[in-house]
């Protein structure tokens, strides 16, 4: 695994000075803060954009070739979790054979080789990631999928390569959480989705008991909005505002993080092995933590690219991020909506 994943970042940072587009990551996330408070001009698209590039291969070998989070089970795996949680998508959108359905921010395909293998659905996928989409187009075709997929590559901002009225349904798993206008996100959303077509979103969001007054919260989610590169988290109310204001009629909208019964802890792989979920070495602090160490080793005698262990650094920070905000209540990234286009 760790060979793996060596040659797809040697492939991925072939010629990158990795150390300072890390360090110009956070400066730039700093700057576009800065210029968004004075101009209203944020450029998310590079931001996001570079966020992705750096990360995206480390988030495949430390968490799932699905980038998002689901509810977690007592008597699951991580990796067993993600996939009914999918499931659960699939059904509330009625997918099935013969639809042409929307990946609004495909990632590398991981969500969209569940649509299409239990589905029949065509999927077309949609990101501005270069090397996103060509990660999705290979292990479209290693896993005898691609019949079934397309690319795009455009921002979700802005679809007008795609005439409206075209898909039968539609998903944007944290995706439009980095949307710097919510609601033309889901207008554009709306636009290429058919009339009566539904719409499952997954939103990163701060809950009812963020308090913008307390100055651990407001720390907490400085912290994540820079690990996750979002120019602003929303709160629930906002992103049903937003999908009404579109034009959307909302069915359902909860959030997932329901630790009640059989559910634990969306963050519990991150914070560490205890409890009975199955867990992974490598999602925990200890496990992050080992391997920075062994990949600026590794980084000296060139089994890795220099620079490598400072991206698991940025992670790693995240990581602890994403705890705080579980941890206090005051972050879930489980704001799961059903919304329809009026017929």
């Amino acid at each position: 695994m760790l060979i793996n994943l060596s040659r797809s970042l040697w492939r991925v940072y072939h010629g990158w000075d990795v150390r300072s587009r890390v360090a110009r990551f956070g400066d730039r996330f700093d700057r576009t803060r800065r210029d968004d408070a004075d101009s209203g001009n944020y450029d998310f698209t590079e931001t996001v954009n570079e966020y992705y590039s750096l990360c995206s291969e480390f988030m495949q070998f430390g968490w799932n070739e699905s980038l998002h989070f689901a509810p977690l089970a007592r008597d699951e795996s991580l990796e067993e979790s993600i996939v009914r949680h999918q499931r659960l998508m699939i059904e509330r959108l009625e997918l099935r054979e013969g639809m042409v359905v929307v990946d609004v921010g495909c990632g590398v395909g991981g969500p969209m080789r569940r649509v299409a293998r239990e589905s029949g659905a065509r999927v077309v996928c949609i990101n501005n990631n270069e090397q996103q989409l060509e990660k999705a187009k290979r292990r479209n075709v290693e896993t005898g999928l691609d019949d079934l997929a397309e690319y795009i590559k455009c921002d979700f901002m802005d679809m007008s390569a795609i005439e409206s009225n075209s898909f039968d349904a539609g998903y944007a798993i944290e995706s439009t959480c980095h949307a710097p206008d919510k609601e033309r996100a889901f207008a554009e959303i709306y636009r290429v989705l058919k009339p009566g077509a539904l719409l499952w979103g997954q939103e990163m969001c701060m809950t009812e008991k963020f308090d913008p007054d307390d100055s651990l919260h407001r720390t907490i989610k400085e912290e994540l909005k820079l690990g996750i590169a979002l120019k602003e988290i929303a709160t629930f109310s906002e992103v049903n505002r937003a999908l009404e204001s579109a034009g959307f009629e909302v069915i359902e909208a909860t959030n997932r993080d329901d630790r009640e019964g059989q559910g634990i802890a969306w963050y519990r792989p991150m914070e560490g092995q205890s409890g009975t979920l199955r867990n992974t070495f490598r999602r925990t602090p200890l496990g992050r933590k080992a391997i920075f160490a062994g990949l600026r080793l590794a980084e000296v005698f060139r089994l890795f690219p220099h620079g490598s262990a400072a991206v698991v650094q940025l992670m790693d920070k995240t990581a602890d991020a994403y705890v705080a905000g579980g941890k206090t209540g005051i972050f879930t990234p489980l704001y799961c909506f059903l919304a329809r286009k009026p017929g």
